[in-house]
């Protein structure tokens, strides 16, 4: 994931500044920091990081804490900008905490994880997918509880290339890390098995109007369209295209499954395709965490509160393995054990990556819900 939407520096600066959870904690706590996007055009997925972390913090808490400390909550909000994630990294520098689940947004992720990674702070983000944050450089304390896009990209293309077959594809993104690598990652796949790639171009994120490309949608006679990208673009794209009489199947990453793009697109959302992580709510083993989530009045249904509860769970995991709060030596077990989670068995490569995490492509439905796709 990525943010898209820039704002100016003097508001990043005013919005970078920390909202403690409640009940506050003692100092002698261990401090973990929630960084993501409580504001901006795609606030709901720092709502479901919050949702998923908040509730292992509390969970974690009542089962007596971590090496005989309780976890504090520090939330930090980013707008999944990327100038206010490198403000708020510093915070978060500068008031000595060494544990960050986050960041949300791949843009946002990938500055911040530099600074963390040379001032030796754990970071575990549980939606950021761009393969970049861990290829561009060796990093020892930048860990995921997600997929990367190149495991992404090809679940989806292996789903277009063995289900639909189309006849002639249209594979659009937002300019952006995220939106613009996933949809490469899928075109790739496409090429390599020879299915048609007609038109393969960005869209400015934010643009209220998407005539052009879709003109050209029509002149190519398109019958499949993956975007790489958010909801608030695709909502549009589809409903435009479908008031222009574009008939094709659309499909997009998870940064496109969210409840809020029926809202944009209406009856035209109906039959979107979207890859997403499983459904870790509806596993039977998760039924009594998903109880915990109720009691504590948070939803657990959506792409990222189970990774995000993971990445606490790997963190108090990791500091009580390596019976050390010296983020060092936590980043040092992580590296070297397998962890059971809400998620399933977690265990890392060298890079801070899964070694497996697997996409489920769905259905989408214009009541905003979804169905395993057949």
């Amino acid at each position: 994931m990525e943010s898209h939407w820039l704002k100016k520096f003097t508001v990043a600066m005013g919005m970078m500044m920390p909202l403690v959870s409640v009940p506050c904690m003692a100092a002698s706590t261990i401090k973990i920091a929630i960084a993501g996007p409580s504001t901006g055009p795609v606030a709901q997925y720092g709502d479901m990081v919050k949702a998923g972390a908040l509730t292992a913090i509390d969970k974690i808490n009542a089962d007596g804490g971590v090496a005989g400390q309780k976890l504090e909550a520090v939330l930090f909000d980013d707008a999944c900008e990327p100038k206010q994630a490198v403000a708020v990294t510093n915070r978060i520098v500068s008031e000595g905490i060494h544990y960050v689940v986050g960041h949300v947004c791949s843009g946002s992720t990938i500055p911040a994880s530099d600074i963390y990674e040379n001032e030796g702070i754990v970071m575990v983000t549980p939606s950021a997918t761009t393969p970049q944050l861990t290829d561009a450089k060796p990093h020892h304390f930048i860990f995921r509880t997600i997929g990367r896009d190149d495991q992404q990209g090809p679940a989806a293309a292996e789903y277009i290339i063995r289900k639909l077959k189309p006849q002639k594809v249209a594979v659009l993104h937002d300019k952006q890390s995220y939106g613009q690598g996933v949809a490469t990652s899928v075109k790739n796949a496409l090429d390599a098995a020879k299915v048609p790639v007609v038109l393969f171009e960005g869209i400015n994120a934010g643009d209220s109007d998407y005539s052009a490309v879709i003109t050209k949608l029509k002149a190519q006679g398109v019958d499949f369209v993956y975007f790489g990208g958010y909801h608030p673009e695709m909502g549009l794209l589809m409903r435009q295209a479908r008031e222009q009489g574009v008939k094709a199947v659309f499909m997009g990453p998870e940064g496109v499954g969210n409840k809020d793009i029926t809202a944009i697109a209406g009856a035209a959302s109906e039959g979107m395709l979207v890859t997403l992580p499983a459904d870790f709510a509806a596993d039977p083993a998760n039924a009594a965490l998903v109880k915990t989530f109720a009691e504590q009045k948070r939803d657990p249904n959506g792409p990222f509160q189970m990774p995000s509860y993971t990445a606490v769970k790997v963190i108090a995991d990791g500091i009580a393995g390596a019976k050390s709060t010296d983020p060092s030596k936590v980043a040092d077990y992580i590296h070297a054990h397998a962890f059971e989670t809400p998620i399933g068995h977690v265990e890392y490569d060298k890079k801070g990556d899964l070694k497996s995490f697997k996409f489920v492509v769905y259905t989408w439905h214009k009541d905003a819900t979804k169905t395993v796709a057949k």
